[in-house]
C-alpha cells in the first residue's frame, strides 16, 4: 500500500452526481468517466464502445490487461459480459482506486484484479502474456509520458501473446498525437487501424502483435454466444464502424502489396 506521502502526491478526483448519473472528474473541464446509476455496467462514451472492437478480432480473449481504471467503465463491462476472461487492471492513482465502490467496480476475485502501480513499470517487468491490452491511462494533465514512449509500446508488444492486440485511446487534439502514432507503429511494425470518436477528440488505435498485420484477422460481426443480446446491441453501431474501418485497411494493404509486387 502507498504511504500517506505517496498518496498525497497524486491528484484527487471528485464526483458529480445527478438523479441518473455519476461522473468522475480531475478538473471541471474534463469528465474522466461517467456511469448511469441504474445501469452501472453500460458504456456511456463512444470511445469505450469502439475499444471493445477487439472482439471483432478475438471474440474469446483469455486475458485482458487494462491500463488505467478511472470510473471502471471498461472493467465493469468486460467483467460482466466476458465471463471466461481474466482481467487485470493497473491504476497508478490510489485516490481513483479508493472510489471503486462509488462506481460499482466489482471486488477482486479469481478472475478480476485491480493493482495499484505504474502501468509502464508493470508492463516492463511482467513475465505474463496477455491477449488484449486496453491502454486508456490518463491523469489530470493528459497522457503521461511513461505511457506514450517508444519503450512503453515496445514493452506492450512483448507482453502480448502472438496475435494479441493493443487498443489505445489517444486524443487527436494532443500536439504529440502523430508522434504517438509513429511510436506505436514502429513498435508493432504493422499498419495501424484508427477509428475516430465522431463526437469527441478520441482516436482509438488497434495494433496486432505478429509478423503479419490486421489483414484477414477479422472474426466477423457475429455476436459471441456468451454475450447478452442487449449488451451486443449496445456495442453494434460501434462494432460496425470498427469493422468497416478494418475492411478499408485490408483493401489498402492488399492494393499496396499489388503495387510493390
Amino acid at each position: 500500500m502507498p504511504t500517506n506521502a505517496q498518496t498525497d502526491s497524486y491528484a484527487k478526483p471528485f464526483i458529480r452526481e445527478t438523479l441518473t448519473s455519476k461522473s468522475l472528474f480531475f478538473t471541471i473541464y474534463d469528465v474522466q468517466s461517467s456511469m448511469h446509476i441504474q445501469r452501472p455496467d453500460e458504456l456511456q462514451f463512444e470511445y469505450t464502445r469502439l475499444m471493445m472492437g477487439f472482439l471483432l478480432f478475438n471474440p474469446r480473449p483469455k486475458s485482458i490487461l487494462m491500463v488505467g481504471l478511472g470510473g471502471g467503465s471498461l472493467a465493469k463491462f468486460c467483467y460482466r459480459y466476458l465471463p471466461e476472461t481474466q482481467i487485470t487492471v493497473v491504476e497508478i492513482n490510489p485516490h481513483v482506486i479508493a472510489l471503486r465502490k462509488e462506481f460499482a467496480v466489482p471486488d477482486d476475485d479469481h478472475r478480476f484484479t485491480v493493482e495499484q502501480g505504474d502501468a509502464a513499470t508493470f508492463i516492463g517487468r511482467t513475465e505474463r502474456k496477455f491477449d488484449i491490452i486496453l491502454a486508456d491511462g490518463f491523469d489530470d494533465t493528459g497522457l503521461p509520458e511513461q505511457l506514450s514512449s517508444r519503450q512503453y509500446y515496445d514493452d506492450c508488444r512483448r507482453a502480448l501473446h502472438s496475435g494479441g492486440l493493443i487498443v489505445a485511446n489517444l486524443h487527436r487534439c494532443n500536439k504529440l498525437f502523430d508522434i504517438f502514432l509513429d511510436r506505436l507503429q514502429a513498435a508493432f511494425d504493422t499498419p495501424l487501424l484508427k477509428v475516430n470518436d465522431q463526437g469527441a477528440s478520441n482516436c482509438v488505435v488497434f495494433a496486432i502483435n505478429q509478423s503479419a498485420d490486421l489483414d484477414g484477422k477479422l472474426a466477423g460481426m457475429r455476436r459471441p454466444e456468451y454475450m447478452d443480446e442487449d449488451a451486443w446491441k449496445e456495442l453494434l453501431p460501434s462494432m460496425a464502424r470498427v469493422f468497416l474501418a478494418a475492411r478499408e485497411l485490408e483493401r489498402s494493404i492488399r492494393a499496396d502489396r499489388i503495387v510493390h509486387a
